[in-house]
C-alpha cells in the first residue's frame, strides 16, 4: 500500500464497505419509496449523491484483486436494481401528480368559467326581497 492510500484509507475493504454502505442506503430508499414516504426519500437521495460522489473519488484510487472485482460487482448489482425500482415508483408518482396536476386544472378552468354566472345570480333578485330596506 502507497503513503497515500494509506493517509485517505484507500483500500480494496474501504471501497467495498463502501459500496455495501451504499447498498443499504438504496435499500433504505426503496423501503421509503414502497411506503410512499416522499418528503424522506428526497432527503435520503441527498445522502445518498453524496455518498456516490465519495465513492467515486474512492473507487479512482483502489485496484481490487479478482475477488474483490466480484464482490464489487455484486454490490453494483443489487443497488441498482434498488435504483431500477425506486426510479419506477418514482415514475407512477410523477403520473400520479400529473393527473391531480390536470383535474385540478380542469376544476380551475371551470370554476373561472362559470363564476362570472355565479356571481350574477347573486345579483339578481326576482322577488325583489333585497330592496325593502329596514322598517
Amino acid at each position: 500500500m502507497s503513503g497515500s492510500e494509506a493517509v485517505h484509507g484507500s483500500t480494496p475493504q474501504a471501497l467495498l464497505e463502501a459500496y455495501a454502505k451504499l447498498l443499504v442506503r438504496a435499500k433504505h430508499m426503496q423501503e421509503l419509496a414502497n411506503a410512499e414516504q416522499w418528503p424522506e426519500l428526497i432527503e435520503q437521495r441527498t445522502h445518498y449523491v453524496t455518498l456516490v460522489e465519495e465513492l467515486r473519488e474512492l473507487d479512482k484510487q483502489v485496484v481490487l484483486d479478482a475477488s474483490a472485482k466480484t464482490r464489487k460487482a455484486e454490490l453494483l448489482e443489487s443497488i441498482l436494481e434498488h435504483d431500477v425500482e425506486i426510479r419506477r415508483r418514482l415514475v407512477a408518482r410523477r403520473e400520479e401528480l400529473g393527473k391531480l396536476i390536470g383535474v385540478s386544472q380542469r376544476q380551475r378552468d371551470l370554476h373561472r368559467a362559470y363564476a362570472p354566472q355565479q356571481g350574477s345570480h347573486d345579483i339578481y333578485d326576482p322577488e325583489g326581497t333585497q330592496d325593502q330596506g329596514a322598517p
